[in-house]
């Protein structure tokens, strides 16, 4: 058996973190944060294969998360994909200035999700 993507799913929501796991789980290593600043923690102790990170949270947002991803180079190849309800041209043009590997607007279908994760993996 080969080696298994780790993917860490970052969303304020825990229905969504749930609704990603479940959808994921089986293919790839799933790791959920419930906030930026948890998924910071554990970038400092692990580094995922692919991050898939909501825009909106509490505590600090995804592109703030993204700003600190993006100043660490132990990070900053990590391909990010932001899943967000935001579907305004605003936001997915912010995402893609930031580098995002690619933008899924919630609700999401699942077979556009797995494609996005399979072609954001492949891409590096």
């Amino acid at each position: 058996m080969g080696k298994r993507f780790v993917i860490l799913v970052v969303d304020d929501s825990a229905a969504n973190l749930q609704l990603c796991h479940g959808l994921l789980n089986a293919e790839y290593d799933v790791r959920l944060a419930k906030s930026g600043r948890q998924a910071l923690t554990a970038l400092s102790t692990f580094c995922p294969d692919i991050l898939l990170m909501d825009i909106e949270m509490p505590d600090m947002d995804g592109f703030e998360v993204m700003d600190e991803i993006r100043k660490n180079p132990s990070l900053s190849h990590i391909p990010v994909i932001f899943v967000s309800s935001h579907s305004m041209n605003e936001y997915i043009e912010r995402a893609a200035g930031y580098e995002a590997s690619d933008y899924v607007i919630k609700p999401f279908d699942t077979g556009v999700l797995r494609k996005k994760i399979r072609d954001a993996l492949t891409a590096g």
